[in-house]
């Protein structure tokens, strides 16, 4: 017991989940008192209304007497699995919790790294694009990236890598008019999402085992 107040105690919020089709006991009685203390961070969630023998008049009297503090915005009927008063019991709980400290400057809003984020939306493009003929045999690997014009444009070498010579043609397309137009589907997110004006240099290369290829894929893994 001793353990279950100090844990109330340091929680930001209790959540306190009644079962509208149980008559509330023992039990309910011994949680509410342990909970009276700690009405300032307690918000009530009577389940179960959707159920024709639930009763959530009781549940409500229930609170109102052994919680006589808590305010009633704070006592809430929900459905959970109707998903009835979730978005209304989310508010007050989101309205409720304290602010954390940011865990990152106000400037950032990734911790994904910029080549990553690159090989990510240049490999979004390609499989839109060629889906159907390589469903899972491409990877984007950025070779190069380098800061132009003082600061204020990217240039960025990427290679699509498939794993026979054969895909090379189908990423190419006919006249280069497919990876021509993976390029600059890629080039225009990548301008939406960066505050350079980027450049992209995109080529195909073949690497036959590239799945297979332990460097590669704990390159991928470190870069998630």
């Amino acid at each position: 017991m001793e353990v279950s107040d100090r844990s109330l105690a340091e929680a930001d919020l209790i959540l306190y989940l009644l079962d509208a089709l149980r008559s509330p006991g023992v039990e309910e009685e011994a949680i509410a008192s342990t909970l009276g203390a700690h009405g300032d961070s307690l918000v009530v969630a009577i389940n179960k209304t959707d159920a024709p023998r639930s009763d959530v008049g009781a549940a409500r009297a229930f609170v109102a007497e052994k919680l006589p503090n808590l305010p009633a915005d704070r006592i809430l009927p929900i459905s959970a699995i109707q998903g009835t008063g979730i978005d209304e019991l989310l508010g007050v709980l989101f309205r409720m919790a304290p602010e954390g400290e940011g865990l990152y400057d106000g400037d950032t809003y990734t911790d994904q790294d910029v080549q990553f984020r690159i090989a990510e939306i240049i490999r979004e493009k390609a499989m839109n694009r060629l889906r159907e003929e390589l469903p899972h045999s491409i990877y984007v690997d950025v070779e190069d990236t380098e800061l132009r014009d003082e600061g204020s444009r990217l240039w960025v070498r990427a290679f699509i890598i498939v794993e026979r010579e054969s895909q090379k043609g189908i990423v190419v397309g006919k006249g280069g008019g497919q990876i021509k137009a993976i390029r600059q589907a890629a080039q225009r997110d990548l301008n939406r999402i960066f505050d350079w004006k980027v450049e992209l240099d995109l080529r195909v290369k073949t690497s036959s085992d590239w799945r297979q290829n332990d460097t590669v894929l704990r390159r991928l893994i470190d870069r998630r």
